[in-house]
């Protein structure tokens, strides 16, 4: 079992639930909920993997807040 960190906005044009996994070439995808982007992508994420270990692109560090005046 693996476990991948995703990145998830809301558009607020269409109201759905975008996530995508940092450097991770082609893993993205959306939902209308929370629940539905985790399964869209989980499945993008175990096809991308069926042909073999993708290269990454980078690591996901985390979040930081920024202060400005």
């Amino acid at each position: 079992m693996r476990t991948f960190t995703a990145v998830i906005e809301k558009c607020p044009e269409t109201g759905l639930f975008v996530g995508f996994v940092p450097g991770f070439p082609g893993a993205h995808s959306q939902g209308d909920t929370l629940d539905e982007l985790n399964y869209n992508l989980k499945e993008v994420i175990e096809m991308i993997l069926e042909n073999g270990e993708p290269e990454l692109e980078g690591e996901f560090v985390g979040t930081q807040n920024v202060m400005v005046a």
